[in-house]
């Protein structure tokens, strides 16, 4: 999220048999408290905020907020908040002259929400819109992700979702899992397939990169 306001974004799809919908809406001041819930969530301990307070994820939001080059989102599926997701540019990043970054790359974390009531096809729809989502975005190319090294879920999905392992690069108090994805090995992925079915209509979306760290089409 930046200081330009990101449109709302809807994604209409299949998960397992039945239609589901997921929307897309900028983190906003009411959605501080459900993010708070779900970073200090036992099963968050990868987003590395599990000790933080109300106050430390108000400050961490509103920062993203006023950043040109990193936008937040709350994803909702079927009209319930179920996942948070952040896009950003890597050359303005943490990873900046850590890895072989190129013009076209954007990052992405998703976490999806706890919940008792797990549905099936849940976590690969939202990978599904969300990689599909960061590949359409302007002048885009390849999709980077740094999980950390340990967790196997998440790799496991990367893999699902068409990410190469490109190998280990220290980041802050993690050593994470650098992975990238393409338009050409997303869509041949078990994950990506399911993105081809997805009716994705998007509006014109935020500037994330600057025309300089675009591909042109």
């Amino acid at each position: 999220m930046s200081a330009v306001t990101p449109p709302q974004t809807t994604v209409d799809g299949a998960a397992a048999s039945a239609a589901r919908r997921v929307e897309l809406r900028p983190v906003g001041a009411q959605d501080h408290p459900l993010l708070h819930r779900w970073v200090t969530s036992p099963h968050a301990v990868y987003w590395e905020m599990t000790e933080a307070g109300l106050a430390d994820v108000v400050a961490e939001y509103e920062a993203i907020a006023a950043h040109p080059h990193h936008h937040a989102h709350v994803g909702l599926v079927d009209g319930t908040a179920t996942f948070l997701v952040e896009v950003y540019d890597p050359a303005h990043s943490e990873l900046a002259g850590r890895y072989a970054g190129a013009p076209g790359d954007i990052g992405l974390h998703v976490l999806v929400a706890p919940t008792d009531t797990p549905v099936p096809g849940t976590t690969d729809l939202v990978m599904a819109a969300v990689v599909r989502w960061c590949l359409a975005q302007p002048g885009a190319r390849r999709v980077v992700v740094e999980p950390d090294e340990r967790n196997a879920a998440i790799r496991a999905k990367n893999l699902a979702a068409g990410f190469t392992e490109l190998g280990p690069v220290a980041l802050g108090s993690k050593t994470a899992m650098l992975s990238i994805a393409t338009p050409e090995s997303f869509t041949a992925s078990r994950i990506g397939v399911l993105a081809a079915g997805l009716d994705l209509t998007l509006p014109e979306p935020p500037l994330l990169l600057t025309p300089d760290r675009q591909v042109s089409a």
